[in-house]
Parts: structure tokens; sequence; C-alpha cells
């Protein structure tokens, strides 16, 4: 603990188990909490402490899986009150696993799956344990889509308080930027609605600085015309036409329409139902295009790529939840998955020599390195109207070591893969976007806002949750000059 301000403390780590709580609170709490209590032992307990990173074995004192707002507010009480290690889980999708926590309280919210669209209003209210695929599949039958992401069972909630980039980011803008209102538990266990008329300091910071505020159990976003047909897919090549592909991209990517959006995979072909047999393990390096406005003006757009003697060109007019469903297999739940991540103004010479040399001495044959095309109406909203940072980015550089549970004695190895590329990578870097972080420590989340904004978040910080209750999180600690005021009504 951290004594700052007027003797205020400031948790800065993981402080006390769910062990701290008397018997009779523990009682008091089962019978105000309408949803489903796990401890372990428990039938579904490894089930729920289970995450899409396989390679994070955590195990809570307790789960609390929510069923409505009450029961997140009745758990947030709980664990403010014992200053209990808590851990809030949305779709579980975060690679450092911060949804799980040891010997303390996960504040489960899978079970709020609720979607409701209006498409005379184009607006889509969403509760906070709704997975991508779900919300696509509520949103694409109206021809209306929410700008988020690029796997179908990445959490909404996490995806857009750390921002949100994806396939229509360029055309749309990230998710943060079509979020209208969210409703938040906060650190003492009230509920208020945060918008850009009601406590537009929450709002400010819910978008993009990640769950350090208290939480978001329902967003409501402004949905977009979408689909429900796009130009979508990879178009293959050979890494030792790199060098070539690269020269290419650089002069025609920043000047494609805004109607386009492209990342970057360096791999091993994967063994997916689109590549050919005979191209399976194949260093490649795919160029994925996400087109979504005119076909025919999209198919002229892609011609100068398709024109570059491709192994592969897999890019054609499909159905938006069948793109968004493209990568799926290759990040499945439960695999090893260990990142390190930079933003780059734009993708050099000497990053794609790097990235080059590292795939072709890759470690395991599911690890890769993406890269996704930021600008358009990414840079459109204002740099200071938002927490997410850098909106003049050009590229998010992801480096992904991914192995199989079979494979974790050679965790070591993986890993090492990845800290040598980044530690190449991150002389260009310009920062680093929040959601692909793992656990890197205080300067890295001071390094993924800039010192101003992040400054910015540590005043909005304490006013929302003085005690750090939401600490397990990619955490942004509380100003101490604003320790003694008062909680927000």
């Amino acid at each position: 603990m951290t004594m700052l301000g007027r003797g205020v403390s400031i948790s800065s780590g993981y402080d006390q188990p769910i062990s701290v709580v008397p018997r009779a609170a523990l009682r008091r709490f089962r019978e105000r909490f309408a949803g489903r209590l796990l401890a372990p032992g428990d039938t579904g307990y490894d089930e729920a402490r289970s995450i899409w990173n396989g390679a994070v074995h955590r195990s809570p004192g307790l789960i609390a899986r929510c069923t409505s707002r009450d029961d997140v507010a009745h758990a947030v009480r709980l664990a403010a009150e014992f200053d209990l290690v808590t851990s809030v889980r949305g779709g579980g999708h975060g690679v450092a696993g911060l949804a799980i926590c040891d010997d303390g309280l996960v504040i489960d919210l899978s079970g709020l799956r609720s979607v409701e669209v209006d498409p005379g209003e184009r607006t889509v209210r969403v509760e906070a344990g709704v997975l991508l695929g779900e919300l696509d599949a509520a949103t694409q039958p109206f021809g209306l889509a929410v700008p988020a992401g690029i796997v179908t069972h990445t959490g909404v909630a996490g995806l857009t308080l750390g921002g949100g980039i994806g396939w229509l980011m360029r055309r749309h803008g990230l998710t943060v930027d079509s979020l209208v209102s969210a409703d938040v538990v906060l650190a003492d266990g009230t509920s208020v609605t945060a918008s850009e008329r009601l406590h537009p300091d929450l709002f400010w910071a819910l978008r993009g600085g990640g769950g350090n505020f208290g939480i978001v159990t329902t967003f409501e976003f402004h949905a977009r015309e979408v689909g429900p047909t796009v130009l979508g897919g990879p178009v293959l090549f050979s890494l030792e036409q790199a060098e070539e592909i690269m020269g290419f991209y650089r002069e025609w990517a920043p000047v494609s329409p805004r109607e386009l959006t492209t990342i970057l995979n360096f791999r091993k072909a994967p063994p997916a139902s689109w590549v050919p047999e005979h191209l399976h393990g194949v260093p490649v390096v795919a160029v994925t295009a996400c087109w979504c406005g005119d076909l025919e003006a999209g198919s002229r757009v892609l011609e100068p790529l398709r024109a570059l003697e491709p192994l592969l060109d897999a890019c054609m007019p499909r159905p938006f939840v069948e793109l968004q469903t493209l990568f799926d297999p290759s990040v499945p739940p439960g695999w090893h998955y260990y990142w390190k991540s930079v933003e780059v103004p734009e993708i050099s010479g000497e990053i794609v020599a790097a990235i080059v040399d590292h795939t072709h001495e890759i470690t395991s044959p599911r690890s890769y390195t993406i890269v996704f095309q930021l600008g358009g109406a990414v840079a459109d909203v204002g740099e200071m109207e938002t927490a997410f940072p850098r909106r003049e980015a050009g590229f998010d550089v992801n480096i992904n070591s991914v192995w199989l549970p079979e494979d974790s004695g050679h965790a070591d190895t993986h890993v090492a893969w990845a800290r040598s590329l980044f530690k190449r990578a991150a002389p260009h870097a310009r920062g680093v976007y929040v959601n692909f972080l793992g656990e890197e420590g205080a300067g890295r989340v001071r390094e993924a806002y800039g010192d101003e904004k992040y400054e910015r978040l540590a005043d909005v910080k304490a006013r929302y949750d003085a005690t750090n209750l939401f600490r397990r999180t990619q955490n942004i600690l509380p100003a101490p000059r604003r320790q003694t005021e008062s909680s927000p009504a």
C-alpha cells in the first residue's frame, strides 16, 4: 500500500485474498448476489477460470458470475470493503491475462450477453460479456456494424476500453469513436451513465483508458452502414518477395481510399481451409484487405497489388461476418500466447528486414508478426478528444509468439523470439497500443499514453477510483493531488 494525500491509501499491489472476508460478510454477499458463485473445487470452477491465453494459469478464491448490474455492484462493494485482489472478466481475451487473479475475487461479466439493435436510430446497446461475433450477428441483418476488431471471440468490453482497432477503422474510426454512452459501476458500488453530457471526464477516459475507472456493464454504440458484403481476404506472397512487396506497399497503402484497411501478416502459411496444401508451412507475407465500399471500385484499387504475382489471391466479395472469422483458426482459445508490440510512423526498410529475418528464424509454426494499417478516420479525431493516444500513428506492429500447450517446455525459446524482434523494432517505436500490452510494468503503461495524456487519466482515476480498486488492469495510478476530492455524485 502507498500513502498519498491526507492519509488515503492507494493500492499499488495485489493485497487481500478472498480468505480475509469474514464468513458472516460472505454469507450476506451470497444472499444478495443473484448470479452463481464458484470457489475452488466447485463444478464449473476450472472452466470459469480458463481464459483465451492458455499460458495464464491462476486460481481465484471466488468467481462471481454476474447476471445483472446489481450483481456487479454487490461484488464491487465486497471487493472495496475488504480491499480484495479483484479482476474483471469480460470476454477474457486480453493476452496479459488480467481478467483472472490468484486468491482474490473475479467479477465475471461473461453472462451479460444482451445485444439490442435499434435500426431506425442506428444504435446498439451491448452488455459487457458480448463477443464480437455475437455483435456482428445482431447488427449485420440490418446492414449495420460497429467498428470492432478482427477475431470473433474477442470481447467487446476490453476491446472498446482500449480503443478498438479493426477492419473498419480507416473508414469509420475506432470502436471508441462510435461509443455514445456507457453504464458504469464505480469503485464505491454506485452506478452512473457516462456520455458527452453526463460525466464527460469519465466518458473521455473510458475511450482508450482501459478498465481503470469502473466496470462498464452496458455500452451504447452508433452503428455504421456496412455490408453485408465486403471485398476482403488475403493476398499471399512468398517471403522472398517481401522487399519488392513492401516497396510497393509503402507507396500504395497510404494513398488508398479510406474504404480500404489492410493488415500485413508475416508467418509460415497456416494449414487453413483456404490455403492450398502445397503452401502449408511456406514462409509468406500476406496482405489482407477489407474494402467496405463499392465493390467494383474496390477491385480497381486492389488491381496493382494483385498484379505482383501472388502465390494465392483469396481476396473476394464475401459477407462481412465471414471476413471477421478469417483469423479465428490462427488464434483459438487455449493455445499459449506471448506478445510484444510497437507503434511506428511507417514500415521502414529496417523494420521489414527485422521482421523477415525473424520470420525465417521462427521457433513455432504458429507464431507470426501482424502489422495493422492505421490512418484514415482514425486520425480525424483530435488527439485530446479521447484517451486513445497517437491518432497520427501509421502502423501497429504486433509480434505474436504462439505455441501449443504440449510445447510449453519450449516456452522460453518462443518468448525469446518475440523479444529479439521487439529489440530490433523498438528504436523505431513511437508508442504502444495498450490492448497489445502484456504484463510489462508501469513504464510501458505510461509509454502507451504519453506523459500529458497519462497525467490527465491519473486525474480522472483519482476522482472515480481514488483507492485504486481497479488495479488488475494496465494500471494508471490515481494522481496524488486529487485524493482529497469527494467521489462523484
